[in-house]
């Protein structure tokens, strides 16, 4: 199964790949936004392996990370159960 999860562009640099700084709930990776070149600092973005593939306005964004953490809350209490 692939994951792919909403980020905020905190910072962009101007190289071939445009590699940007993108903040998954204050955990920050660089990944490249060279398949989203409208993707400007402030951005949502949709990360895949390492790759920015689409953006998104903030309020799905927000959706979608509360979604992720209903999950992880719900299967938290499953897996000490066992």
């Amino acid at each position: 199964m692939c994951l792919a999860v909403p980020g905020q562009v905190v910072t962009i640099e101007d190289d071939p790949l445009r590699t940007a700084i993108v903040s998954f709930a204050g955990v920050t990776k660089s990944i490249s936004l060279a398949m989203v070149p409208e993707a400007q600092v402030g951005d949502y973005v949709i990360v895949h392996v390492g790759f920015a593939i689409s953006r998104l306005d903030e309020e799905a964004a927000r959706r979608t990370l509360q979604t992720y953490a209903d999950l992880a809350a719900s299967g938290s209490s499953d897996a000490t159960d066992g």
